[in-house]
C-alpha cells in the first residue's frame, strides 16, 4: 500500500494580502483641484485637467469626475476648438440681465433667452458701426 503525505507550508514568510484602499480627498482638496483647472483653462484655453492630474498626482478620470460633480464648465469643454473656447470665454464674461437661480431647465432657458436678446442687440449695434465705418471710409 502506498501512503500519501500532505504537508502544509506554514512558513513565516506568508503574509495575508491586505486590500489597499484608495486615498480619500476632502472637499477642500477637490475644490482646490477644480479651481486650478478652471484657472489654468482660463489662462491657456485648455489642458487644465492634465496639468492638475500631474500636479496633484491624481488620475485624469478622478479630476474629470470632480469637475463634473462641481458643475464646472471645464468638464464640458472637451472637443471644443480654440475659437469655441474664446466664444465661451466671451459669453462667460458677458453680463446677463436675467440671473438664473439653480441649474434647472427653466433657469437654463431663461439664461438662453437673455443671451439671445443680448446677441440681437449687439448685432444691431454692429450693423450701425459697420455703416459708420463704411461712410467714413468712403469720405477718404
Amino acid at each position: 500500500m502506498m501512503s500519501v503525505k500532505c504537508e502544509l507550508n506554514m512558513s513565516s514568510n506568508a503574509t495575508p494580502k491586505t486590500s489597499q484602499k484608495g486615498k480619500r480627498y476632502t472637499d477642500a482638496e477637490k475644490k482646490e483641484v477644480v479651481e486650478f483647472v478652471e484657472t489654468y483653462n482660463a489662462e491657456n484655453g485648455r489642458g487644465g485637467q492634465s496639468a492638475a492630474a500631474a500636479k496633484f498626482s491624481v488620475s485624469q478620470l478622478t479630476v474629470a469626475g470632480w469637475l463634473k460633480s462641481a458643475g464646472s464648465s471645464a468638464a464640458s469643454k472637451k472637443g471644443k476648438s480654440a475659437k469655441g473656447a474664446k466664444a465661451a470665454k466671451a459669453v462667460k464674461g458677458a453680463k446677463v440681465s436675467v440671473k438664473s437661480s439653480g441649474s434647472g431647465f427653466n433657469a437654463k432657458l431663461s439664461t438662453l433667452l437673455a443671451l439671445s436678446n443680448e446677441i440681437e442687440q449687439t448685432e444691431k449695434e454692429l450693423v450701425k458701426l459697420k455703416a459708420k465705418f463704411k461712410s467714413l471710409k468712403a469720405s477718404l
